[in-house]
């Protein structure tokens, strides 16, 4: 891995400070492999990942494979009922031993037929028997530590990872009414590869400042970018919120401008009047309305494109209801103008950020969020330059 240049981490400093000084991130963190392949290390080796719902493997032996920055994961529940995460690689011929999702008691590679367990012992490898010192116990499919958050399943590669959810306090708290551990919703249909880096995308879904001018029209304009909030973060925390007032209680993506499907039960007042932006970066990102949660899940495939599952939840009852399909329909297609929109704004950043002229621009306080994770990434940058190159530096100042 070719680390970045010092000047380049040391000009980082601008874009963690506080947001009425700050200025963007050099271009450079969009379109560089160099720097993608040292974001790997500094980022998805060692932070929480989101991988899927615990819903998606419910039953004893369902299973979905996936991948983030090119590992082949494999995500099982087990006879006794524990998720497990493991490598989907086979310690033979590195053969993936799964694709796609199902039951299963077990995983076979098609290659030389090695078996493994659900929770990626290896169980039997034929016509090893003449092979000097081969110890079954010793090749296993590598496991992933894991950990539930609201019904989502974070996977990490960092076997001494501290845990996820005592960083996640002041989200969990504020997001607490919508019980995401119950709430329900289907499997998302196959990801798309879309052509930008993965922070654009991040950073679309968490900004303010556009939605009243890009979305501008019946489908937005109920939730107008003035009535923003951004709440405070720590940088070593491992989410940030958003908050955007709405003009009505209830306010949801459609032409009705009003929720159609049955309001989350345990939301309070306050969070009715607003919608929620919850963030758990680098893989996790929910836009969050009283009666629907769209997920994204984010999954880089290289420094200029990524996978992105999109899901949607709904209050535990809600897909019950014989008229749901006709009233989902409505938000989804109000939904899918308004994101519609973004991607094409996304793929276009994305050739500007090739540029010559690519700026190091300012921020609106309307873009709150994009200061919240800056820090958090350039915290993460810093730390992990530091450790690679041996230097001690101060910490990186965070308003």
């Amino acid at each position: 891995m070719r680390l970045p240049s010092d000047s380049l981490i040391r000009s980082l400093e601008s874009s963690a400070v506080d947001l009425a000084d700050a200025e963007t991130l050099p271009s450079e963190c969009y379109t560089d492999a160099d720097f993608y392949a040292f974001e790997q290390e500094a980022l998805y080796n060692h932070e929480w990942l989101c991988v899927g719902r615990a819903d998606w493997v419910a039953n004893a032996g369902d299973f979905f494979t996936t991948q983030i920055i090119g590992e082949p994961i494999i995500v099982a529940r087990t006879q006794e009922g524990e998720i497990r995460a493991m490598s989907a690689v086979c310690q033979h011929r590195a053969m993936l031993v799964a694709e796609g999702s199902g039951n299963a008691r077990g995983f076979l590679c098609p290659y030389h037929h090695w078996s493994y367990a659900l929770d990626g012992r290896l169980v039997a490898a034929p016509a090893m028997n003449k092979t000097c010192n081969f110890d079954r116990a010793q090749f296993g499919l590598p496991n992933f530590k894991v950990e539930l958050w609201n019904g989502f399943i974070f996977i990490n590669f960092d076997a001494d990872a501290a845990p996820l959810t005592p960083r996640l306090t002041a989200v969990a708290d504020a997001i607490a009414g919508y019980d995401l551990a119950s709430a329900e919703g289907p499997r998302p249909d196959p990801a798309p590869t879309l052509p930008w880096n993965w922070k654009v995308m991040f950073e679309n879904n968490n900004d303010g400042y556009h939605a009243s001018r890009l979305h501008h029209g019946p489908l937005h304009d109920f939730v107008p970018s003035g009535l923003a909030e951004f709440p405070d973060a720590d940088p070593a925390d491992a989410g940030f919120l958003r908050f955007n007032g709405t003009l009505h209680m209830d306010a949801s993506f459609n032409a009705t401008q009003r929720a159609v499907l049955p309001v989350f039960p345990g939301l309070s007042d306050e969070a009715r009047m607003r919608m929620t932006f919850a963030n758990i970066p680098p893989t996790l990102s929910l836009v969050m309305m009283s009666d629907m949660v769209i997920y994204l899940i984010l999954r880089p495939t290289g420094p200029e494109t990524l996978e992105m599952d999109t899901g949607f939840l709904f209050a535990p009852g809600a897909m019950a209801d014989p008229a749901f399909d006709h009233k989902l329909d409505m938000n989804v297609r109000a939904s899918g103008h308004i994101i519609a929109q973004d991607l094409h704004v996304d793929e276009l950043v994305q050739v500007g950020l090739r540029s010559r002229f690519a700026p190091r621009g300012r921020y609106s306080w309307q873009e709150g969020a994009q200061g919240q994770f800056n820090k958090w990434l350039v915290h993460r940058y810093r730390e992990t330059y530091d450790r690679l190159t041996g230097k001690k530096r101060g910490a990186v100042r965070a308003a």
